[in-house]
């Protein structure tokens, strides 16, 4: 029996036609029907399409979870986890705005110091040409024959120009800008070297919200340590006590990612936990123990100096004024060596304080010295937490210790075994 009877084809036409002078046009109009049997249209049904994109979706998502199997063995974590989810998509954007704003505060901490820079090399100029000038100015009333109006302006003009020397090198001792631009040189490169490690959290993947708040902390660390404004929040300059800055916040333990789950004792051996504390000993011992010993010597000598510019002008200012003393030729006599002596030590005090640059030595040991503290932070941070897979991976910390001083692995160890009491220092760097 044939799947398909015979059909009963049914058809009628009708025609019509219009004829004018010009043409004549024909319609014809033909309806048809086709009948067939029930049976044979169920035979013929489509599968559901519906159900085959189900059945695709299914497909798709089994290879998906495969691979991600094969590429992680031992994680049976279901696909979404494997996908990127809205709340990772949120981190990783916070973690580009900390990056945008890490960016340009490092575009101001360098604009500003430029600016710094060039206002101790210009106030240095105008204070010692202001100074030198007037001294010329009392060694000519001194040695001229001038009298009345002719000797009354060299004094008057040599005594306005100590004056206002004495008030400059004030403001400028007061705010040390030698010292200023260091702390935004080191605002610089600590921006720089944030911004690094966010691309590298992002680069790594996976990051979470605890890095987000790290990484502000950071931000917020840096600008106390190294403020932008000068007026309100300016660093002492002299301080009572020699501290090494800190520019981090409190050290938190944290797990290098991906590293401590699938090694042994996360890199950690009882080798390794004795080499960080001879090491953490050294460095407090030696290193930074050092840097605070030049800080304070270049303090002192920084106090020295700032005091002793503004006092010789104003001595040189009162020098100037007893230059040409008629009652008294003696009283005229000593203000003129006073004058010109006092003036010329001014400009040799303000040249060695700021041409060289004391404020700025200051602010480098102080650095210094902050680098191996935040260094003995560090470390310690990490051997005090107990469980170990906590810990950031040991061969990791490691190796970051031996590249912050310079050293080899094996010079690193070699120097943790000659203990604290050897005089080498414990970084080769600086």
């Amino acid at each position: 029996m044939a799947t398909l009877q015979a059909t009963t084809l049914l058809g009628s036409s009708s025609s019509s036609s219009f004829c004018n002078k010009s043409n004549c046009r024909r319609s014809i109009t033909t309806r048809a029907s086709i009948n067939i049997p029930k049976h044979a249209l169920s035979s013929l049904a489509l599968p559901k399409l519906q159900r085959r994109v189900s059945n695709l979706e299914e497909f798709d998502i089994k290879r998906g979870t495969n691979n991600y199997t094969q590429n992680h063995p031992g994680d049976t974590s279901p696909l979404s986890s494997y996908e990127d989810s809205p709340s990772d998509r949120v981190v990783i954007a916070k973690l580009y705005a900390i990056m945008d704003s890490v960016a340009d505060r490092i575009e101001m901490h360098k604009n500003i110091c430029e600016q710094r820079n060039n206002w101790n090399s210009l106030l240095l100029t105008s204070i010692n040409t202001i100074t030198l000038a007037a001294t010329t100015m009392v060694g000519i009333a001194a040695t001229s024959s001038a009298e009345g109006t002719a000797l009354l302006s060299l004094k008057m003009s040599s005594t306005l120009l100590y004056l206002a020397a004495t008030g400059m090198l004030v403001m400028m001792n007061k705010i040390q800008p030698s010292q200023l631009a260091e702390e935004q040189r080191n605002a610089t490169r600590l921006c720089k070297n944030l911004h690094s490690q966010i691309k590298t959290t992002i680069a790594i993947g996976n990051p979470t919200t605890r890095d987000v708040t790290e990484a502000m902390e950071k931000v917020l660390a840096i600008d106390k340590a190294f403020p932008l404004p000068l007026l309100g929040k300016m660093l002492e300059k002299f301080p009572s006590a020699v501290e090494p800055a800190v520019w981090w916040p409190q050290q938190r333990r944290k797990q290098a990612r991906g590293l401590g789950n699938g090694m042994y004792n996360n890199g950690w051996s009882e080798r390794l936990e004795k080499e960080m504390k001879e090491i953490v000993a050294v460095l407090g011992k030696h290193d930074k123990a050092d840097y605070i010993r030049l800080g304070k010597k270049a303090l002192k000598l920084n106090q020295v100096l700032a005091v002793s510019g503004p006092v010789l002008t104003g001595l040189a200012a009162v020098g100037s004024v007893l230059v040409g003393n008629s009652s008294s030729p003696t009283v005229g006599a000593l203000g003129s060596i006073l004058g010109i002596v006092a003036g010329g030590m001014a400009s040799v005090a303000n040249t060695l304080e700021h041409g060289g640059q004391v404020g700025m030595v200051f602010e480098l040991y102080r650095s210094n010295a902050g680098i191996f503290k935040e260094m003995e932070e560090y470390i310690t941070s990490n051997l005090e937490e107990n469980d170990v897979q906590r810990r950031e991976n040991g061969e990791l910390l490691e190796m970051k210790v031996a590249l912050q001083l310079g050293r080899s692995l094996s010079g690193l160890r070699d120097r943790a075994d000659k203990g604290e009491y050897d005089e080498e220092f414990g970084s080769k760097l600086f």
